[in-house]
C-alpha cells in the first residue's frame, strides 16, 4: 500500500514528513517509490541541497543573535565515509567553544549503509531549556514542542517498528 504525499495534504505540516517517513518503513520505498541504494541516494543529495539553505538561516540566526556574529557557519555537502555512509553536516563555531574544547553546534543529514532512508540530528541534542514565563513564551515554544513530540513518535517507530502508528497501518478517511 503506497502512500503518495497527497493522500497527506490535509496533515499538519510539520507532521506530512513523519507520515511520509512512516509510510517509507512500511512499503520498502524512499521517497515516491525508490528502492534502490543509488535512488535513495540521489534523493538525499537533492534532500541535502533543499535543505543548504534552512539549515544555514538557523546557524545563521543563532550567530548573529546568540554569539553576536563571532561564529563561522560551514557545510560540508555530501560526502561518503569508508563503510558507505553518506553524511552532510552544517557546523557553527566560534572563539569560546573552540577555546572551550567543544564541538561546534552541528546539524547533520546522514544516510548509513545499513538504513533503510536518510534521518536528520544533532550533535548533542537530547534535551531543551524550559524558560516559560508566560503564556507568550508558552506558545513560541510551540515549533520545538512539534520537534520533540515528532522526534520522539519516530524513536518510539525506531524501537518497535511502524506498526505503531495508525495512520500509517489504517485506510485514511
Amino acid at each position: 500500500m503506497t502512500t503518495t504525499s497527497s493522500e497527506h495534504d490535509q496533515s499538519p505540516v510539520h507532521l506530512r514528513g513523519l507520515l511520509r517517513h512512516f509510510a517509507d518503513l512500511r512499503d520498502g520505498t524512499h521517497g515516491d517509490g525508490a528502492v534502490s541504494r543509488a535512488d535513495k541516494e540521489r534523493l538525499f543529495d537533492a534532500a541535502v541541497g533543499y535543505l543548504d539553505p534552512y539549515a544555514r538561516q538557523v546557524l545563521e540566526e543563532i550567530n548573529e543573535t546568540l554569539l553576536l556574529g563571532s561564529g563561522t557557519v560551514t557545510a560540508n555537502g555530501v560526502t561518503k565515509s569508508p563503510n558507505g555512509d553518506s553524511v552532510a553536516a552544517w557546523t557553527l563555531g566560534w572563539p569560546e567553544q573552540a577555546r572551550a574544547g567543544i564541538p561546534p553546534i552541528t546539524l547533520e543529514a546522514f544516510f548509513g549503509q545499513s538504513f533503510h532512508h536518510p534521518h536528520l540530528h544533532g550533535g548533542t541534542v537530547g534535551v531543551w531549556p524550559l524558560n516559560v514565563f508566560s503564556a507568550a513564551d508558552a506558545a513560541a515554544e510551540l515549533p520545538t514542542l512539534r520537534a520533540i513530540a515528532s522526534a520522539e513518535l519516530h524513536n518510539l517507530v525506531f524501537r518497535s517498528d511502524y506498526r505503531i502508528v495508525p495512520a500509517i497501518t489504517r485506510p485514511l478517511p
